[in-house]
């Protein structure tokens, strides 16, 4: 079984059809659409920079051709001015190359880094339409990884690879042709070498290590953030703060945004700013060597072009295999994230819903059937009338459907049949978050999130004041180990709250429910993992809890509701048995057997 009863979780495939990733890329630039401007402009801007790398070598080679030609006729000499307005218009192809290419690089990490913020929003937003039985069928650790992992890789993907297809195609193109026109032979040499050079690397690794570091940080921050969102799902969704932790994750997006972009730009400008130095580094070879060159089949400008032409051609060559590795990876990884977002989501909401204030608590479930497959029902008649304040206790085997009781009555899912009522309106009649206002929940597993102790009793209802927390903590039999912490109220808990014992967060999650003062109460196995004094505080807890409340308990400590005013006793989805704890034990029916085993040890088929 899932968690809350759901089924378990199934395997997916995985993988994708190449037709499966054609959707996906072409939905993946839908969202690049929304900065398509800033897209347009840092395409252009590659174009230019590139156009511009491309004609250099040949400037620098008319500098050499005339240094040389001038240096075998003394009589005319070197026309100084031809070579000032060669280096003039040089200058001005390096300038060009440099600052499109650097304005490049700032429009794609804006588009990118934003085009990320989107996506991830669009993550979080589906996460609080998504039906319980869409985390009931995957691990956590699957759904982070669609959030995280796949996100940056899309990401990376977006910040580097596409403006360098842009400029792989065009240098690949321009310099092949180029090269060829100075001598087929040599361009046969050039192709069948591939060196790769990178030059002060260092220097640019140095700046952006401060900003990855950030990243990193607030990437595990985001990855805390929804871990301990997922864990604590059925709570988030109960006490109606889906809008709260959808705002603290706009936070951290945002801080992620804002130091992401300058780590991706930083890293994006490396190559650009090496290839400039490299380029005055030719030009000097070029001025300095070419008056030594002695004339030859070719022009010695010509030999000087090829010979750079030669070093950028290797550049793209290499740059096409990451890419293409990237794109596969990538694809993927967006195909996974978009799977998530095609997700069937919760029915929607009716468009005229019933508010109920000053609910009594009158529950009635009638002809209930359901099952988590459409053609394998686990409840199949299930037929329940509590009356306002009353103490309902269900109990059964493990697999009777005790849990889905609960998960039906939240509407976590939706009915096969039948319906539940709340004071006579049908559930399927409110919305969600007003049905879930009427219900506190004690489960058996705490769920207390990494903040103050107050923090997280309040958490029950929003604008409590510090009179309303202590009084629900004292009620709830808290208080006085809480003023033994260091802190009090305001000692921090840690992300699984591991730093007080299992006794202690099952009572704070107690005040948190009486905090909530809810009309209908639900404990789920509340005293099922603590020792036997904490589990006497938790019970009188709970006792403040249910009074005066319609209380639903599911038990396997039959022990814990001999004064039950009805249990039902459940049995592969069906109830078999109704009554209090002395009627069921007279019958000597399916109870009385599940009663005597917890003491006499036997097993209950």
């Amino acid at each position: 079984m899932g968690p809350m009863g759901g089924p378990g979780r199934a395997p997916r495939a995985a993988g994708g059809k190449p037709k499966d990733m054609k959707k996906s890329l072409t939905r993946l630039m839908g969202f690049v659409g929304k900065y398509k401007l800033g897209f347009l402009f840092a395409v252009l801007f590659s174009l230019i920079s590139t156009l511009a790398s491309i004609f250099s070598p040949l400037v620098q080679g008319m500098v050499t051709s005339e240094l040389f030609r001038g240096s075998l006729d003394p009589a005319s000499g070197i026309d100084f001015q031809l070579i000032v307005r060669i280096l003039t218009t040089l200058g001005i192809l390096y300038l060009l190359n440099s600052a499109f290419k650097y304005l490049e690089q700032f429009l794609m990490a804006g588009v990118a880094q934003r085009t990320m913020y989107d996506l991830r929003r669009a993550v979080d937003e589906k996460i609080s339409r998504l039906p319980l039985s869409y985390f009931d069928t995957r691990t956590n650790g699957e759904v982070l990884s669609r959030i995280t992992n796949d996100v940056d890789t899309v990401q990376n993907t977006l910040q580097q690879g596409v403006t360098q297809v842009v400029t792989s195609v065009i240098t690949v193109v321009g310099i092949f042709i180029t090269m060829l026109s100075i001598s087929p032979r040599m361009t046969l040499i050039a192709v069948l070498t591939l060196p790769l050079s990178l030059i002060f690397s260092m220097l640019i690794v140095k700046k952006s290590q401060k900003w990855f570091r950030m990243q990193q940080k607030e990437i595990g921050e985001l990855n805390g953030h929804v871990e301990e969102m997922f864990s604590g799902h059925n709570v988030v969704k109960a006490f109606n703060r889906q809008d709260k932790v959808t705002k603290q994750f706009e936070e951290i997006n945002g801080r992620l945004y804002q130091c992401g972009w300058k780590a991706q730009f930083l890293s994006g400008i490396m190559m650009p700013l090496v290839g400039f130095v490299g380029n005055i580094g030719y030009l000097l070879v070029c001025a300095v060597g070419g008056l030594a060159v002695i004339a030859g089949k070719l022009l010695v400008g010509e030999i000087q072009s090829f010979v750079q032409y030669m070093r950028q051609f290797t550049q793209p060559i290499s740059q096409a295999a990451n890419i293409m590795n990237m794109l596969q990876s990538t694809m993927a990884a967006a195909e996974r994230i978009f799977e998530m977002l095609d997700e069937s989501e919760e029915e929607p909401e009716i468009s005229d819903p019933v508010v109920l204030k000053n609910a009594r608590g009158d529950v009635r479930f009638e002809h209930v059937r359901f099952g988590y497959a459409k053609d394998k029902l686990l409840i199949r008649d299930l037929n329940i009338d509590v009356k306002s304040g009353s103490k309902i206790a269900i109990v059964g085997p493990t697999g009777a459907g005790k849990t889905t009781i609960v998960n039906l009555l939240l509407r976590f899912y939706e009915l096969s049949g039948g319906r539940i009522t709340v004071d006579g309106v049908d559930i399927t009649q409110m919305t969600r978050n007003g049905l879930r206002e009427l219900f506190g929940m004690v489960l058996q597993d705490t769920w207390l999130f990494g903040g103050t102790i107050r923090e997280n009793i309040a958490y029950g209802r929003l604008g409590a004041t510090e009179e309303e927390i202590v009084t629900a903590a004292r009620s709830a039999h808290a208080h006085s180990f809480i003023k033994q912490l260091p802190g009090g109220y305001d000692m921090v808990l840690n992300e699984d709250a591991t730093n007080i014992s299992q006794g202690q967060r099952q009572l704070l999650t107690i005040a948190r429910a009486l905090l909530a003062d809810p009309e209908i109460m639900i404990l789920d196995e509340a005293t099922s993992s603590v020792d036997t004094r904490t589990e006497i505080l938790i019970q009188k807890a709970m006792k403040t809890l249910m009074k005066g409340r319609t209380s639903f308990i599911i038990a396997h400590r039959l022990s814990t509701i001999r004064d039950a005013d009805m249990i039902l006793v459940l049995r592969d989805g069906d109830i078999v048995e109704t009554g209090n704890h002395e009627q069921l034990l007279e019958k000597g029916g399916f109870y009385a057997q599940l009663y005597q085993s917890q003491f006499a040890g036997e097993s209950i088929a």
